[in-house]
């Protein structure tokens, strides 16, 4: 088992910039892929972003690239992303999920444990 906390949102300015927190503890020897997903109102829940525990390499959705950044300490156990050039369409519940096993980085159902979720609102 693992247990995944989330932090780090709040309410920010079109532009500026917010980093999220996901600390991690249990089996964390067993994490394969840890990801952000996000959640609109009235909207699925999709793949923001997503880091590979052991070897470190970075995926992102189009929409993200060139503005997030995931990164990960494995000394605490916490992956981070973080937000820049934010825009309001990046509002949203920003969810942190552990995978444990090599299945495709951006399929949610391979996904087996999830955060309770942090609101990230970007709003003038």
């Amino acid at each position: 088992q693992v247990q995944v906390v989330e932090t780090g949102g709040g309410l920010v300015r079109p532009g500026g910039s917010l980093r999220l927190s996901c600390a991690a503890s249990g089996s964390t020897s067993t994490m394969y892929y840890i990801a952000w997903f996000r959640q609109a109102p009235g909207k699925e829940r999709d793949f923001v972003a997503a880091i590979s525990w052991r070897g470190g390499r970075d995926y992102y959705v189009d929409s993200v690239k060139g503005r997030f950044t995931i990164s990960r300490d494995n000394t605490k156990n916490t992956v981070y992303l973080q937000m820049a050039s934010l825009k309001p369409e990046d509002t949203a519940v920003y969810y942190c999920a552990v995978m444990d096993a090599p299945y495709g980085y951006n399929w949610i159902s391979g996904y087996k444990y999830w955060g309770l979720g942090t609101q990230v609102t970007v709003s003038s």
